[in-house]
């Protein structure tokens, strides 16, 4: 039996690599990476790599486009706080905060979009 530990990395397909890194590293504190000519964003244990739209590296998802995914990140600056700078960044919350379950928990989220139409979710855990 495969026992899974975490995600190390997923990939976003983005149609614009540096706004797409702007709006990370700005926006949420992800620090941009480059690695054998390819570009990321790492926070945390994680990383996302990045594929330029038409240009993705193989091998890829069948169906690699931008806007496709649904993320939910986890945080432990307080919910109110990420509103605010979210606010500041003129980042519009489409939904929160709300109360969800997350993988171990119930979570307080935030809901909005990043400059390819992903859905951001950002999020504390309420027992923290």
């Amino acid at each position: 039996m495969i026992i899974i530990d975490r995600i190390d990395h997923l990939v976003l397909t983005v149609r614009d690599l540096a706004v797409t890194i702007d709006f990370y590293s700005r926006v949420l504190g992800m620090t941009p990476v480059e690695f054998g000519g390819r570009k990321g964003l790492t926070f945390g244990r994680q990383k996302f790599n990045l594929h330029q739209a038409g240009h993705e590296f193989e091998p890829k998802a069948d169906l690699a486009k931008p806007g496709t995914i649904d993320i939910c990140l986890i945080t432990t600056t307080p919910i109110d706080a990420v509103i605010a700078h979210l606010d500041r960044e003129d980042v519009a919350i489409l939904q929160g905060p709300v109360m969800r379950t997350g993988a171990i928990g119930e979570i307080r989220s935030v809901y909005f979009r990043d400059p390819d139409l992903n859905l951001v979710e950002v999020s504390n855990y309420v027992d923290a």
